[in-house]
């Protein structure tokens, strides 16, 4: 084989149980998600459910796209996992995956300043649904920590570094 037919490195164990644990981070919020669309009761009164998200109405297809696209690019971690999918730029993947896992730390950062400021004790009801809601939601701050395991390991595995 010659330098540019030659097969990328395995990904190592750890970083595809990462990849997997990415996927499976986002479906209780997910669910939360899908609760809130369905009618279940999940800390929000109707008043606040009708003027802040819609719902009934457009916000139950906002809030199931959301679900689904969330669930999608939690997805994306187990292509830089994958030994049978080969992408057509792979140091364009390296680079996407990079910047995705910096803004997604960024992110969480911010969401939990928000979490712990302005947003959960404004509309969310007192008692259980908040831990339920935090239960739901906690998983969702490792991803931009495995992220960033995942993008570091595919980064080192497509210089040839093991």
């Amino acid at each position: 084989m010659t330098a540019t037919t030659a097969a990328p490195l395995p990904a190592p164990a750890w970083a595809r149980r990462a990849a997997h644990a990415i996927a499976w981070c986002a479906v209780p919020s997910g669910l939360w998600r899908l609760a809130m669309a369905s009618g279940v009761y999940v800390g929000y009164s109707d008043r606040v459910l009708h003027d802040v998200y819609a719902i009934p109405g457009w916000g139950i297809a906002y809030v199931v796209g959301l679900s689904v696209g969330c669930e999608l690019a939690a997805l994306f971690p187990l292509l830089l996992v994958s030994e049978r999918w080969r992408p057509a730029r792979p140091r364009a993947l390296a680079g996407l995956a990079r910047t995705a896992s910096a803004v997604l730390v960024l992110v969480a950062v911010w969401q939990v300043v928000v979490a712990c400021t302005a947003h959960s004790h404004t509309y969310l009801a007192p008692g259980t649904v908040r831990v339920v809601w935090a239960l739901a939601y906690g998983p969702l701050l490792a991803v931009p920590f495995l992220l960033t395991a995942v993008s570091w390991s595919y980064t080192r595995r497509l210089a040839g570094v093991s």
